[in-house]
């Protein structure tokens, strides 16, 4: 008997690969570090501003790829992108000095910038709306399962082929990638030749008519708390993601191979964090039917969990308990991803990969504070923990800014309303 996959679940597969290499190719500086640094004479500084230079196109591109995946949909928009990230990575190996560092971690951030919004928008039309948080919260945990095996993967492709080699290597599989999607992905579920009647059954319904123009103004102030959430989110995780195989390695005098074991296991709690996040506010979804509170409940839960890990830091340097804080810290944190790019779609369905963009533009600045703040505060100090300890800060805020959000009123019906307002003022 011949397995046959739902063309829905091979597309979400798909999604899944994109998210952990992308992933693979943000994180792995963050293990070749040591050996850059050492060869091109960086000190922790100029190591911050190499972690920043992804996130300032990066940041530029979250709008308008969202934009890019609404207007020319997602079959193109993610192959192209995949073609910049990889030649990016391969670039990243020949690189000989700061500029041309910076230079390569720029066009990454370029090539990378629209991934997760049109993602977000690939999945509007190929999830049922009532699994919207499982596709994320999936999703995003194969993005941590790439943090989690890119340190000791990138460090044994490091004594095997020098870090420049591991470069080149990751960008090539980068490549195949956008090659499997272009030739499998339909913008449409409908026209895909394997698609099925049940499966095209329970998928939302595209929209029909004109595509709608975009109201900018309405749509900011909708979701300025969604990406000041999101913000306080992203400082942490990219505070995680570039600075921690320094941190072990640095901190207790581990080699690289036991600095990217140690980095390896907290990242591996995310991996859970994700895929748990999303089932949780699913299921609350079904059983009470309260947008608001399956999606800020998991939310206020992951900020308050990824506090409170961290506190035992202050009074505790022991490598195995700060270890375990950490990862406690990384899986709470990891919790608000499912419910917090559902969100996106909860407000507004019709301009979800531009929502979701301005979402991520919390996350995208806040990679760019994140790692200058943590190096400018390493060198000034010499103590690698503060900048966890500042993270707790930003985690206090994310919690209060959670109960700004309200995803249970749909966009479309709050632009009505608004329109009705003006047409009643004018007479």
């Amino acid at each position: 008997m011949r397995l046959r996959f739902k063309a829905t679940h091979v597309v979400l597969a798909l999604l899944c690969v994109m998210y952990f290499i992308t992933y693979v190719d943000r994180v792995n500086i963050g293990t070749a570090a040591g050996d850059i640094q050492k060869e091109l004479g960086l000190n922790n500084t100029q190591l911050g501003l190499v972690f920043s230079a992804f996130a300032y196109p990066y940041l530029l591109f979250q709008v308008i790829g969202g934009w890019v995946g609404d207007r020319f949909g997602p079959r193109k928009t993610l192959f192209w992108c995949g073609m910049i990230w990889a030649a990016a990575t391969i670039m990243t190996g020949f690189v000989h000095g700061l500029a041309a560092l910076f230079v390569a971690r720029f066009a990454l951030g370029f090539g990378e910038g629209a991934t997760f919004p049109t993602a977000t928008r690939a999945m509007q039309y190929w999830t049922p709306a009532s699994r919207r948080g499982f596709a994320q919260g999936l999703t995003h945990s194969f993005a941590r399962l790439g943090n989690a095996i890119t340190p000791p993967v990138v460090a044994l492709l490091i004594l095997w082929l020098t870090w420049r080699g591991a470069f080149v290597v990751l960008g090539f599989i980068s490549l195949l990638w956008g090659i499997a999607w272009l030739w499998y992905f339909r913008n449409e579920p409908k026209d895909h030749p394997s698609i099925t009647a049940a499966e095209l059954a329970v998928l939302p319904a595209r929209p029909q008519g004109e595509r709608p123009t975009v109201p900018w103004g309405p749509l900011l102030q909708r979701m300025w708390p969604v990406t000041l959430t999101y913000f306080c989110y992203g400082w942490c995780l990219w505070l995680y993601l570039n600075w921690l195989p320094l941190f072990f390695k640095n901190n207790y005098s581990l080699d690289i191979k036991n600095s990217a074991l140690f980095a390896s296991g907290v990242f591996f709690a995310g991996v859970i964090g994700d895929s748990l996040g999303g089932v949780i506010s699913d299921r609350i979804l079904v059983r009470t039917g309260n947008v608001r509170l399956a999606r800020l409940s998991v939310t206020i839960v992951g900020f308050a969990g990824a506090l409170l890990s961290l506190l035992p830091i202050l009074f505790f340097h022991d490598i195995t308990v700060v270890a375990i804080c950490l990862s406690a810290g990384f899986f709470c944190a990891e919790l608000v991803i499912g419910p917090m790019w559902s969100i996106p779609m909860d407000i507004a369905s019709k301009h979800s990969g531009i929502a979701s963009g301005i979402m991520n533009t919390g996350s995208a600045f806040a990679a760019i504070v994140s790692p200058l703040v943590a190096g400018f505060v390493i060198d000034a100090t010499g103590n690698w923990y503060l900048p966890f300890l500042m993270s707790m800060g930003l985690l206090l805020l994310g919690g209060f800014s959670a109960l700004l959000m309200h995803p249970e009123r749909p966009f479309d019906e709050a632009e009505e309303l608004a329109s009705s307002g003006k047409v009643v003022a004018a007479q």
